[in-house]
């Protein structure tokens, strides 16, 4: 009797911890919702978000998490829900940094300058968003300097300010 009880006890916590790890790989994780919604606060700094930057954030985030179409959807739709209610920059830029090493942080900068020069013009807005972006990401202010130089060239965008 007792080993049928373990038994049953046994199997329910395997089904369990089976649902648990299948729900977990499509709920996105708190550094993914804090990174995309930083992603989208960029492409809204100048107050357009253009379909050409909805397309590079959906891009980005797919290859730097990994991640399937239907993911990333949910996790678009996610992350501008907390982006509506959030009162700070700080909670997304706090994950990121307790996640993400140094050189990981300069990929995220230069991803940013990407978004923000996709239209070819830098916006008072953008580039005061992007120091304050920096700062809270406890970069350098050459560091984003340099992201920004790096985009610039992969991009051939000298003239932009």
């Amino acid at each position: 009797m007792i080993k049928f009880l373990k038994d049953i006890l046994s199997q329910n916590e395997v089904e369990i911890e089976k649902e648990v790890s299948s729900e977990s790989k499509n709920k996105p994780t708190k550094l993914q919702i804090a990174t995309c919604a930083l992603f989208i606060e960029a492409a809204k700094a100048d107050d357009e978000f253009l379909d050409i930057e909805r397309a590079k954030i959906i891009k980005v985030m797919k290859n730097l998490f990994d991640l399937t179409n239907d993911s990333v959807n949910y996790l678009m739709q996610l992350s501008e829900e907390k982006r509506d209610k959030s009162v700070s920059l700080y909670e997304y830029t706090d994950i990121i940094n307790n996640n993400f090493n140094k050189n990981e942080k300069f990929m995220v900068m230069k991803y940013l300058w990407r978004l923000v020069l996709i239209d070819k013009n830098l916006d008072a807005y953008e580039a005061q968003f992007m120091r304050k972006i920096a700062g809270n990401l406890k970069m350098d202010h050459s560091d984003m300097i340099a992201a920004k130089m790096e985009v610039k060239a992969e991009l051939g965008k000298r003239d932009v300010p």
